[in-house]
């Protein structure tokens, strides 16, 4: 294996911020791994505080007509979560439909979008039946690790 190659997946673990990447093939095995860039924080000791008691007066109470809108039912909504940290692409090419628009109806298997992690596509299937009500994110969008993708009734 080159150097290059391996400055190359260096790369890819700091765009990605990666902390661990294996790349294994018939000839290589490499584990890198690097310390998380998380902060650590120290608690500082609390120092009490000497209360004072004074009388406070009584705020005015605002009477609030009650006209709000009923509550959307949401028992029977299943959100499709991210899988892994990636950008979402509603199409397998710029110029092809989307896999799936709100109103469709979908199965366990049907696939839904594309996450691209690395230069890898990968498929993600929507794992609920039902029907498309809302999609969360735009196209080219990058998302989290279980980001809501999409909410199926």
């Amino acid at each position: 294996m080159k150097l290059e190659y391996i400055d190359q997946l260096i790369e890819k673990m700091e765009t990605a911020n990666l902390v661990e990447l294996t790349y294994k093939d018939k000839e290589v095995d490499i584990k890198l791994k690097r310390e998380s860039k998380v902060p650590q924080y120290q608690a500082q000791p609390v120092q009490p505080v000497q209360s004072v008691e004074a009388p406070i007066p009584p705020a005015p109470v605002a009477s609030v007509p009650e006209t709000s809108a009923p509550a959307a039912d949401t028992s029977n909504i299943h959100t499709i979560k991210a899988p892994m940290v990636g950008t979402f692409y509603k199409s397998p090419s710029p110029e092809a439909d989307p896999y799936v628009q709100v109103g469709d109806k979908i199965e366990n298997d049907t696939i839904v979008c594309i996450l691209e992690a690395m230069k890898l596509f990968n498929e993600i299937e929507a794992e609920v039946s039902g029907e498309i009500v809302e999609i969360l994110v735009e196209d080219g969008e990058m998302v989290e690790y279980n980001q809501p993708l999409f909410k199926v009734k």
